[in-house]
């Protein structure tokens, strides 16, 4: 893990320093994520630039990336899930100050004057993941439950569910057959 970046800041006073921190974060120190990975260990790499725009309002440039261990959905194998996500995040003090952001900026909300680098970090790795998780290279499951065994060994009947409707209604439309 690298440790050339501090806990906490404040992100007016980096935006106005130009202050740029790199580094990694382990991933079993993300209590949100954690609970999503099917194995603890790895690391998040990032960087965050901190700069003012024009109109002297603090933006932050973060590029995250990480091989998150998923669970697979189709096969419940792990897998390493590579996550890889740049954001540039406008930072505003209260709510109100949310539809002042131009469109390109997604908002932080930076309560008590300060952030958590590895908040921020861990957000961004978040929205990466995948709804589904499923290994890119698996192409197909074979799925097998206790009834095909012994479906092969023995011929199951045709199921046919609405043949009896069909004869009835039949039976109904022709009048030549009686009851």
């Amino acid at each position: 893990m690298s440790r050339d970046f501090p806990d906490w800041i404040n992100p007016w006073t980096a935006a106005e320093g130009r202050r740029i921190f790199a580094g990694t974060l382990p991933l079993q120190g993300m209590q949100r994520l954690s609970g999503l990975l099917s194995a603890s260990g790895g690391e998040a790499r990032f960087t965050v630039s901190f700069a003012m725009d024009s109109e002297r309002r603090p933006v932050i440039e973060l590029d995250v990336s990480a091989e998150l261990p998923l669970t697979c959905q189709a096969s419940l194998e792990t897998y390493l899930e590579p996550v890889v996500r740049h954001s540039v995040l406008g930072v505003v003090a209260t709510p109100a100050e949310y539809s002042q952001l131009p469109s390109h900026y997604e908002a932080l909300l930076v309560e008590e004057g300060r952030l958590a680098l590895q908040d921020i970090v861990e957000d961004e790795l978040l929205l990466g993941l995948p709804q589904v998780p499923r290994r890119p290279d698996l192409e197909t499951v074979a799925w097998q439950s206790a009834g095909d065994a012994v479906a092969r060994q023995e011929p199951a009947p045709e199921r046919r569910p609405f043949a009896v409707l069909g004869a009835l209604l039949g039976a109904r439309q022709d009048p030549t057959k009686t009851e």
